[in-house]
């Protein structure tokens, strides 16, 4: 006879109220809460968001109303329709980002975020790399799209203009977002948030390489068409790549990096000489990682010996650790010796 499974708890609300730490005179870190300055600049984001989906859908429909023939036209068409992805993922994300921590996810949900964006990438490159494909069939088979003329107000007009005009917006739309979110993301210190606001401030290499595609089409060049759906997908490609890599990093544990850089943050640094200023303490080792918007990780430490009470100081070097920077949660202070502080540091521990 088959062995009954037991049956794990759904995935949903009702998770919520499962007590991480059965004994409730034993708990973690309480929920993490933004400070109230960075409240108000993450609820400007999701207004943000809501305007991006908004703004990027008309220029999309606007776009597709007079995309004709034009195979730059369409992957234009089709870059507004994918740009207008990460805002909503971002906005899904957002409802499950400070959920509290439960029996199935005890560390929370803040990599919720980093998941979003995840899909927003991977849909971006395989979209982009289909578009190149098809851009590059074009030209190979050098199919010259034709543009007609449409009638407005009695008179005829070439079908290009209109064309140029719906680009002309989608463009001004991208670069109005992205500056609108820089200073969001640079106060949050959000990579996902400011990667999106780079691809938005890049739509004008885009929507204007189409509209030079366009424009050579007028003059007889009928390869400049599909050229310029190929540049436009190498955008797409680039844009997903760049965001790919950024996830991948968080989701692999990466060490806090500058926002908009590789290069590393000084976080740790600052962690370790603030654990190192109490005075009841000879050394510290510090690893960090990114979690979504927040950070956490492990603090070693070396008591000298006359350091009295342990579990009444390191509760209190925690406290005192978390004030290093407002992004800090979930972080642990181990108290060892000193051989076990070096060993730690050997295994590849910052210190």
């Amino acid at each position: 006879m088959a062995r009954a499974r037991r049956a794990l708890p759904p995935f949903g609300r009702a998770d919520r109220s499962a007590a991480v730490a059965r004994d409730p005179s034993v708990t973690f870190d309480p929920p993490f809460r933004f400070p109230e300055s960075q409240a108000e600049q993450r609820r400007r984001a999701r207004r943000l968001a809501w305007l991006s989906i908004a703004l990027l859908t008309s220029a999309g429909i606007l776009v597709f109303s007079v995309v004709g023939q034009s195979e730059a036209m369409k992957t234009a068409w089709i870059s507004d329709i994918l740009t207008a992805i990460p805002p909503a993922a971002l906005l899904v994300a957002m409802r499950f980002e400070l959920r509290e921590p439960n029996e199935r996810f005890p560390y929370g949900y803040f990599r919720s975020i980093s998941i979003a964006f995840l899909v927003t990438a991977s849909v971006l490159s395989i979209m982009g790399l289909y578009l190149l494909g098809d851009a590059m069939l074009k030209l190979l088979t050098q199919r010259r799209p034709p543009i007609g003329t449409i009638t407005l107000f009695g008179r005829q007009f070439w079908s290009g203009w209109a064309m140029m005009a719906a680009l002309a917006y989608s463009m001004c739309v991208g670069i109005v977002l992205g500056k609108l979110k820089q200073p969001v993301a640079k106060r949050l210190l959000d990579k996902t948030l400011h990667a999106e606001s780079e691809m938005n401030r890049a739509e004008w290499m885009s929507e204007g390489a189409a509209i030079v595609g366009i424009g050579l089409v007028a003059f007889g060049w009928w390869w400049g068409d599909a050229a310029a759906a190929a540049f436009i997908s190498i955008e797409i490609v680039r844009d997903g790549w760049e965001n790919l890599r950024q996830v991948i990093g968080d989701l692999m544990d990466e060490a806090p990096t500058q926002l908009g850089k590789r290069k590393l943050e000084d976080i740790t640094g600052r962690v370790k000489r603030a654990a190192e200023e109490l005075d009841w303490v000879s050394a510290a080792a510090v690893r960090l990682r990114e979690q979504g918007r927040v950070i956490g990780g492990d603090v070693l430490i070396v008591p000298k010996d006359d350091s009295g009470d342990i579990v009444a100081r390191v509760d209190e070097a925690r406290e005192k650790l978390l004030e290093v920077d407002w992004r800090l949660h979930a972080l642990t202070v181990i108290p060892t010796r000193r051989d076990g502080h070096r060993r730690h540091a050997r295994d590849g521990t910052n210190g």
